[in-house]
């Protein structure tokens, strides 16, 4: 009995280390993957706009703190926003997923992909505007004509 308790044990704390291993590989490879798509450079962007917004807040802080508060966040939050990611990425991407990503994104048209995705996502998020709008108005007309 007890050898069996002891195997299990030890089957258990094996187990529990390389997950730990592999999670952190996995957090590792998806950080990376963020760096190289140019998605970090997306959400520091964001803590730079909340930063401009806390500084209107708390506009009697001193404005030499601001900056080591900014640079402390943005290193911080972009690795709690990493390990907060990790289950949905794990949930569709595998590490080896992940890792062909970052081999495309390291090629010439992944670099241009990645720097042009932010203008791309602009254009389509106002095209995409444009055409709910256009749509609900279709909608509209289509539903005059049957008489509601």
């Amino acid at each position: 009995m007890t050898k069996r308790f002891l195997t299990i044990t030890l089957l258990l704390f094996v187990s529990i280390t390389v997950f730990g291993q592999v999670d952190k590989e996995y957090n590792e490879t998806l950080k990376r993957m963020f760096v190289v798509s140019g998605s970090e450079k997306s959400y520091q962007a964001v803590i730079k706009q909340m930063f401009t917004m806390f500084k209107q807040q708390y506009s009697d802080v001193e404005s030499d703190m601001w900056g080591d508060l900014e640079n402390e966040f943005s290193k911080t939050s972009l690795n709690d926003l990493t390990k907060m990611l990790v289950p949905v990425y794990s949930k569709y991407m595998t590490l080896e997923d992940l890792k062909e990503l970052i081999k495309f994104y390291e090629t010439p048209v992944g670099k241009k992909f990645a720097k042009n995705t932010p203008l791309i996502m602009l254009e389509s998020m106002q095209i995409g505007e444009q055409w709910g709008m256009k749509v609900g108005q279709d909608f509209e007309k289509k539903m005059k004509e049957k008489g509601y």
